[in-house]
């Protein structure tokens, strides 16, 4: 909860104040300054801080426009509390529409990250020191990478009541059971002592209409649960829950076509996608080993052999339904 004298990146905020503020990543040899925008709203009445954040990956431009959206529509003025927006987190990848940074390490594998280490674990340690510990909860925004399609979904450990609740209240179509990677963000986060949420949605370098409007949807729900904005939460669906899923690999190199919609519900030996060869040599088509929700897709026209195609559910109809009970939503 907010006390009132409130302090980040050095600059005290006042209740009822707004504020621009910059993470410092570093200096280039031409004498520039990289920086990072941290868009700070403060309400007059107390409650909880939320930080969303996109772009932890550079390529990954759905987190971005989710967060850049909220702005724009001034949904993160709260009524109570306060609510931080890091639009960009890895401005290096994102310049480049890439996912790494500089110097070629993955941002989210970093963290807490070192005064003294490269470059990644620098820029990761000063968010884990001056960010991190002025937070309550976190949403990090995600998209899939390597032409692999995420319909939206959250990510968390379903045996945090907690954090399972504040999923569901999300209401993304599916809430995926995910433990904690080492060096990442959500771990992080979670070692601090905060709640966090993963949204995973669409692909790299690609923007999705649909994915971006779950994404700022989920997030005013959250937002609303939470206390910092008023009104009814907007509960489209009972997400479904998978508690265990698989990777259905490609058995052949060749060439790749989608034959299901991502997302749905699939029966065994239904077929997916096909494989084929550029001469007419073959034609593999990829079947479902059981009856199963289909909620990652590979979108490339080329795969080789042991590829990750489709990434789909292993929990039973039952399963979701006690999972998905009204008494997970009411406190």
């Amino acid at each position: 909860m907010l006390i009132d004298k409130y302090t980040i990146l050095g600059k005290e905020i006042q209740k009822g104040e707004r504020a621009f503020l910059e993470l410092e990543v570093a200096k280039l040899h031409t004498r520039n300054t990289i920086k990072v925008p941290v868009i700070v709203e403060r309400a007059k009445k107390d409650g909880p801080t939320l930080l969303l954040m996109g772009g932890v990956h550079g390529d990954e431009v759905n987190g971005v426009a989710i967060v850049r959206n909220i702005i724009r529509k001034k949904y993160n003025k709260p009524k109570r509390g306060m609510i931080i927006c890091i639009p960009v987190f890895n401005v290096f990848g994102f310049l480049n529409l890439r996912r790494e940074f500089p110097d070629g390490r993955d941002l989210n594998r970093m963290f807490p990250g070192f005064l003294n280490g490269s470059l990644a674990s620098q820029f990761a340690y000063r968010f884990t020191k001056e960010i991190a510990p002025k937070v309550d909860y976190v949403i990090d925004f995600h998209s899939g990478g390597a032409d692999r399609s995420n319909f939206p979904q959250i990510r968390c450990v379903i045996k945090e009541k907690k954090t399972l609740k504040l999923a569901q209240v999300f209401n993304a179509p599916f809430i995926l059971n995910s433990d904690y990677i080492s060096k990442s963000v959500r771990d992080t986060i979670r070692n601090l002592g905060k709640t966090i949420l993963l949204f995973e949605g669409g692909k790299s370098n690609d923007l999705d209409e649909d994915v971006i409007s779950c994404g700022v949807e989920g997030a005013v729900n959250v937002m609303k649960y939470l206390g910092l904005q008023n009104g009814d939460l907007q509960l489209k669906q009972a997400p479904v829950v998978i508690p265990k899923a698989q990777w259905l690999r490609a058995s052949n190199s060749g060439m790749f076509q989608l034959r299901v919609t991502n997302g749905s519900w699939v029966v065994k030996k239904q077929i997916l996608g096909e494989i084929t060869d550029p001469y007419g040599g073959y034609e593999k088509k990829v079947l479902a080993p059981f009856d199963c929700y289909v909620f990652c897709v590979n979108t490339a026209p080329m795969v080789h052999k042991g590829d990750a195609l489709f990434h789909v559910s292993l929990e039973t109809d039952k399963l979701n339904s006690d999972l998905i009970s009204s008494d997970y939503l009411v406190e």
